[in-house]
């Protein structure tokens, strides 16, 4: 009985109701249609009548199922009602021919069998609930309402016709639960993704996941490496303090402004990543980064005088040709990668010995060129670590560049990058100026 009346069966009895009425519009059309040909004044007159409002009703409901907004509203209601599990169904409006065909079948399907079983659920209903009560009557109103021949009058019909009244209950909601699995079974072949539906949501999941990836570079990049400066100038200053030099008291001092000004920096980078996670339609990103996505404005190379002041490590800095001129995407990705280098050799480099940093703009290229030496003893990769490497590759290739970075043989670690400065992923073309060249230590 939970097949015919338990709640599933009662929401899709509901759902193809609700299809019974929305064919009534149509059905209407069609008796008007048919009563002009007929004659007829009243379409409920006879059988045939209704059966060809009904034939006629049906192709114009077909031809409203193409309608693109039509398929996310089947959708809902087959989900609610049908019990047919989401990630069988589409979502979002029907834009391709073979997704409006689809969904004009199943909005026709829909209409077809819930006429159907409306039909019978206002006629049937109240027929068996009066075959089944009666044996309460008379005799005469009995056989004269439910227009039944006189030949069943008999004592033999006062017991049979409860049983006979349950029986055409149950016979209806057998048919209603056929008809509402039948609808069911179709909906993931009529309503399901088609091909270029699934690639849609591949290209928003690999967007998604852009927008994600990004987040985390810049996290990584921004974060990882303030805290890195910091912990190595807090441990000098402690060590300066346990020395209890009087003199080195102007060292503690500048050591605690590089914290300062390191962490408020950094707060401030990461507020403004933090905002790509709490914008909305309303209000879009700022600035749209390598992905296409919107992105952190974030720093550029005219801010890297600052990073390299405050980085912990003694750079040796040099530059060729105009690196003003690059463009506004290129430099603020090649700020991340020397950031993210400096990082590394904070971590990982010979402790007191200056970073060699070099910056050339030539060919439509820029090149950036960090080398730092190495310890004897490699330290330990903290848990959780190798990413910073990874996120530079990523960075680089999504400017149409490329990255190296790896130890060798006179002891030193290198990181190269090449970034194209009119590659497809950037807003706009950058030109290089006049080449100059100039040498600068910090």
């Amino acid at each position: 009985m939970t097949v015919l009346f338990g709640r599933r069966a009662r929401l899709r009895w509901l759902h193809l109701i609700i299809g019974g009425a929305l064919l009534m519009p149509y059905f209407l059309v069609g008796s008007v249609i048919v009563g002009s040909f007929s004659g007829e004044t009243h379409v409920f007159s006879s059988p045939a009548t209704q059966l060809t409002a009904y034939l006629i009703a049906l192709p114009m409901a077909a031809v409203t199922g193409v309608f693109p907004l039509v398929r996310p509203l089947s959708v809902a209601a087959a989900r609610a009602l049908c019990d047919v599990r989401a990630g069988l169904l589409a979502d979002g409006p029907a834009r391709t021919r073979q997704a409006k065909v689809r969904t004009a079948g199943w909005f026709t399907l829909h209409l077809a069998l819930g006429g159907v079983v409306s039909g019978l659920t206002l006629a049937l209903t109240p027929y068996a609930v009066a075959v089944a009560l009666s044996p309460l009557f008379a005799a005469d109103w009995r056989f004269r309402a439910l227009r039944l021949p006189e030949s069943l009058d008999g004592p033999w019909f006062l017991v049979l016709a409860p049983v006979a009244g349950v029986a055409m209950l149950v016979a209806m909601a057998g048919c209603v639960a056929a008809a509402g699995a039948l609808l069911a079974g179709r909906a993931p072949a009529l309503l399901g993704p088609t091909p270029e539906d699934r690639l849609a949501a591949a290209e928003r999941r690999a967007a998604r996941l852009a927008v994600r990836n990004r987040l985390a570079r810049e996290l990584h990049d921004s974060v990882g490496h303030a805290l890195s400066a910091v912990t190595l100038q807090a441990g000098a200053a402690r060590r300066v303090l346990d020395s209890d030099a009087a003199s080195d008291v102007a060292f503690v001092r500048e050591a605690l402004a590089a914290i300062e000004e390191t962490t408020r920096r950094t707060v401030g980078e990461l507020d403004s990543v933090l905002g790509l996670l709490r914008q909305d339609e309303d209000r879009p990103g700022e600035q749209d980064g390598p992905e296409g996505q919107s992105g952190p404005a974030g720093p550029c190379l005219d801010a890297l005088g600052g990073l390299l002041a405050r980085c912990g490590v003694p750079v040796s800095y040099e530059t060729q040709g105009d690196v003003g001129a690059v463009g506004e995407t290129v430099s603020r990705e090649a700020f991340r990668i020397v950031q993210e280098g400096l990082s590394n050799a904070l971590r990982h480099g010979l402790a007191g010995t200056p970073v060699e940093l070099r910056l050339l703009v030539q060919d439509e290229e820029l090149e950036i060129l960090m080398e730092n030496a190495l310890p004897e003893r490699p330290s330990v990769v903290r848990p959780g670590g190798g990413r910073g490497l990874r996120g530079m590759a990523e960075r680089a290739v999504l400017l149409g560049g490329r990255t190296g970075a790896g130890p060798h043989e006179d002891g030193v670690w290198r990181l190269s990058a090449r970034l194209p400065l009119t590659s497809p992923g950037t807003p706009g073309r950058a030109t290089t100026g006049k080449r100059t060249s100039g040498k600068g230590e910090r």
